[in-house]
């Protein structure tokens, strides 16, 4: 079975392949293109352009590097949600196209459970405490009763936003990461002195919104480089409070780390400190499929597939708020 994932929930087009032969699974392409504002945030007239421009080369792309044609394809997954509304309906136009054009099944895949399902295949983890983070989603789950549960999760913006609004308002964004660091990373590691601003911790859930206006008041008044250590360590430490009590109360031995916040070097070392601690292993997805790509698309879409979980192409709207706790997961 073959599969061509299509991912276009926010700043990025991306196409995956994925093959299964002989109960093994190989992801045969993994081709994407991200959008950068020349300044500012992502404006979704912009954005939708942008995937509109880049749809049929990334496709073209992924099937050449795939070396295969639709003909070989045996079904179309694509992230109906969650995310940016005119993003979302430029990935769900394609596939159904794709579809239609090539009578082909459409296969309804929910963007979050791709970054974990990604996460479990890349890292061969088997029952962990999963922390799902990235720039629209900040959440700590758990799998049970068919279904990834919602353990904690942020109360208001997600981490990932957090961070890059910040950067972005205090001039030193876009680009967000240079050479594989995030700006806020860069940043941080001058700083020197720690500045007081509000850590909010509500039981599992975090809130990161009173965080970043604090910190945006300061911008005038205290050391950059020292407003950038502060947030830093204050936003991860947020987290790791909430996932260390997840962990007491689930009794869980892994720890799974996905989306694309993953890829902070910080944050890793603070995971690592607390994954000893408490006798666990600290899986943290490659950086390859950290951030929103096609082969999570269409890995989950193969999952899905072969039990049989298909979408009408009159009913595959698209989810800009398609949470992770309402979907039935067969495959486990």
């Amino acid at each position: 079975m073959i599969i061509l994932g299509i991912e276009s929930t926010a700043h990025t087009f991306g196409v995956g392949i994925v093959k299964e032969e002989n109960n093994s699974i190989k992801i045969l392409a993994n081709v994407k293109d991200t959008y950068i504002p020349p300044q500012g945030g992502m404006k979704p007239s912009e954005l939708a352009r942008h995937h509109v421009e880049q749809a049929p080369i990334i496709v073209k792309k992924a099937l050449d590097e795939a070396k295969v044609n639709m003909k070989d394809i045996d079904g179309v997954a694509v992230a109906l949600g969650p995310g940016i509304g005119p993003a979302l309906r430029v990935g769900a136009t394609v596939a159904r196209a794709l579809a239609l054009s090539f009578n082909k099944k459409l296969i309804p895949v929910n963007h979050g459970i791709a970054h974990i399902e990604i996460g479990m295949y890349s890292t061969n983890a088997k029952d962990p405490l999963i922390l799902y983070l990235s720039g629209g989603n900040t959440i700590i789950s758990i799998f049970f009763d068919r279904k990834y549960r919602v353990f904690g999760e942020t109360l208001d913006i997600a981490l990932g936003n957090m961070i890059d609004v910040f950067v972005r308002e205090a001039g030193l964004a876009p680009p967000y990461v240079v050479n594989g660091v995030h700006q806020i990373d860069i940043c941080a590691d001058k700083g020197k002195e720690y500045v007081e601003l509000p850590y909010i911790v509500k039981g599992q859930d975090m809130s990161y919104s009173g965080l970043l206006t604090a910190a945006l008041k300061l911008l005038s008044k205290r050391n950059l480089p020292d407003i950038c250590y502060s947030v830093r360590e204050i936003a991860f430490d947020m987290l790791l409070e909430a996932t260390e009590r997840a962990m007491a109360l689930t009794g869980k031995n892994e720890i799974l780390v996905v989306g694309g916040v993953a890829a902070s070097v910080s944050l890793k070392s603070k995971l690592e400190k607390l994954a000893a601690d408490r006798g666990a292993e600290l899986k943290i997805v490659p950086s390859q499929y950290s951030g929103d790509n096609g082969a999570m698309i269409a890995y989950t879409g193969l999952l899905a597939a072969k039990h049989r979980v298909f979408i009408p192409i009159e009913k595959s709207i698209i989810r800009p708020r398609w949470r992770i706790d309402k979907v039935d997961i067969p495959w486990r």
